[in-house]
């Protein structure tokens, strides 16, 4: 495998490299893990984290329809938008870095985005955006507090906005299934975690 400095002398992208980080569940779950500690900021955002996505995607079935799909796959409600790209990209994401709590994510995000043009279509735009900023509010106030209150400390949101913004579904869904059923993506994977917590 290719070393970060041979990629530098090349002066080509390291496509493996870059794959392989974008890809480290461990990595990316530390990140997380480290502003999430405390037990019930870690129950704020299990409750409020899929919410924002839900909600999030209401917008989404307002934009210009990329394809009309037919009228038995749900095409009087439905239509293939930038939202259904976006929950197909990040449910491959998610697979990516772990295939079984991946997929159930990856089924939840497209439930998310049915459920969501469901929605929209009952709604109409002058009542949905006000209904999305109700509730954007309302789960954004919730974290923030969880951290000023428990945490002690910023959002992780503020380090790196995409990466949170990007993996928070998938992690709070990964602590959800620990919690319940002691789900790891591989042994030891939450004790390495915690360990890398520790000493960083």
């Amino acid at each position: 495998m290719a070393t970060m400095s041979q990629c530098q002398r090349q002066r080509l992208p390291c496509f493996s490299l870059v794959a392989k980080d974008l890809l480290d569940l461990e990595k990316h779950f530390e990140f997380y893990g480290a502003y999430h500690s405390n037990p019930a900021n870690v129950v704020i955002h299990s409750l409020f984290i899929w919410p924002i996505f839900y909600t999030s995607l209401i917008l989404c079935h307002f934009t210009t329809p990329i394809f009309f799909l037919p009228a038995w796959l749900g095409g009087e409600v439905l239509a293939l938008d930038l939202g259904f790209v976006f929950v197909v990209m990040l449910g491959l994401f998610y697979v990516s870095m772990d295939r079984k709590a991946g997929s159930l994510a990856a089924v939840l995000c497209i439930l998310c985005w049915i459920g969501s043009g469901c929605l929209a279509s009952q709604l109409g735009f002058s009542l949905a955006w006000k209904v999305v900023l109700a509730a954007q509010l309302l789960c954004w106030t919730a974290q923030i507090l969880g951290h000023l209150l428990f945490e002690k400390r910023a959002p992780a949101l503020l380090d790196n906005l995409v990466e949170t913004l990007l993996t928070a579904p998938f992690f709070v869904l990964l602590e959800v299934l620990k919690n319940i059923c002691g789900y790891e993506p591989y042994p030891g994977f939450h004790a390495s975690v915690k360990v890398k917590i520790e000493d960083a």
